[in-house]
């Protein structure tokens, strides 16, 4: 299959917004902050985005990879490790469908954030082998809050607590291009809406997101809403691979992973 690398520039944070990190705790370090594009971090001596390209790079499983963003300043960087570079907006949905577009007759896409610079050729084949045996047109990756803290106590994320544990969204995700018509608007939808609940309690129903305030939800009902509200079938992949979910948004995160970078070396 192929790949989509989503490396557009971003819109800073307003002062205003809410910038809670795990376990409530505040941090008003984020990159978005100080920088236009998180691709474009040196950590060590390589760009963000190339340590993902280079792991996609090495995945049997892929073929050719389309990167989204500034053209004029990610061909010198990866112009010779992709097939396409396409000119990216700050909006998410357009960026993917501008990459979709790279690949019109692909039946499935695996689509990824260009800000996990620790992700691994096992992560990302263990996640496309789960997936496949899923069958579904969305499955979006999810890790265990204890496996990252095992592997990576150094690293905090934001979690949801589900009936199955607390998880926090990986990074990852193949998508079955025949659902694009129906997932783009509620994509958008939830993207506007992502800070009055209220609004998104017409959408998603109140009582759905009671249960996942008070950790009543499970997977397998979210997965079903999912499917209610869009008409697709949508998956979520537990990954033991916490590096799929551990992206690099704060100061605290970039001085962690170049930590991380230089043990490996």
């Amino acid at each position: 299959m192929n790949a989509i690398v989503l490396a557009g520039d971003k819109k800073k944070k307003s002062n205003t917004a809410d910038n809670s990190s795990n376990d409530n705790e505040k941090d008003s370090s984020y990159l978005t902050d100080q920088v236009d594009n998180k691709a474009l971090i040196k950590l060590k001596d390589k760009y963000m985005i190339e340590y993902v390209i280079d792991v996609l790079r090495k995945c049997s499983s892929i073929d050719k990879i389309a990167v989204i963003g500034p053209v004029n300043k990610l061909e010198d960087i990866v112009g010779s490790k992709a097939e396409y570079i396409i000119e990216g907006t700050d909006s998410i949905v357009d960026n993917i469908l501008l990459g979709l577009k790279c690949f019109p007759d692909n039946e499935e896409v695996l689509i990824s954030t260009s800000d996990i610079p620790m992700i691994t050729v096992e992560a990302i084949e263990d996640f496309i082998k789960q997936s496949k045996a899923r069958n579904a047109d969305l499955c979006y990756s999810i890790v265990d809050k204890r496996i990252n803290d095992e592997k990576y106590p150094g690293i905090r994320r934001t979690y949801a607590r589900l009936r199955e544990g607390k998880f926090t969204g990986g990074n990852i995700f193949l998508f079955h291009p025949r659902a694009t018509d129906k997932c783009k608007d509620f994509v958008e939808k939830m993207l506007e809406y992502r800070k009055s609940p209220a609004k998104m309690a017409k959408v998603l129903g109140f009582g759905f997101l009671l249960k996942l305030v008070l950790g009543l939800l499970s997977i397998k009902a979210a997965e079903k809403k999912c499917g209610r509200l869009l008409g697709i079938k949508g998956a979520a992949i537990i990954s033991q691979y916490p590096e799929i979910g551990n992206d690099v948004d704060k100061i605290s995160d970039v001085e962690y992973v170049e930590k991380y970078l230089g043990l490996m070396q």
